[in-house]
């Protein structure tokens, strides 16, 4: 009886963490807030040049460079949790 609730307690419990996990992504997926990302040197060096491109390549090579962290962090968690749940099978 008490293996029982436990495994109903456990199951509540990841049904919770699975929607809190949800709801944080969509939020922070949802939400942006509008940012100049550049030291003062950068802005200075690029503000004196006409057109904006190479600006625009600065800003591009930031996402770009900021975006592989994130995916490799997913990477590694999404092996982690493969491997959990290939152990409790």
């Amino acid at each position: 009886m008490f293996n029982k609730v436990k495994k109903i307690r456990k199951t509540e419990k990841r049904q919770r963490f699975g929607l809190l996990s949800v709801f944080c992504f969509l939020f922070f997926m949802l939400y942006s807030a509008t940012s100049n990302a550049q030291c003062a040197m950068c802005r200075a060096a690029l503000e004196t040049e006409e057109g904006g491109v190479k600006a625009k390549a600065v800003n591009d090579g930031i996402v770009y460079l900021m975006a592989f962290p994130y995916i490799l962090v997913g990477v590694i968690f999404y092996y982690i949790y493969k491997t959990r749940i290939n152990k409790k099978a």
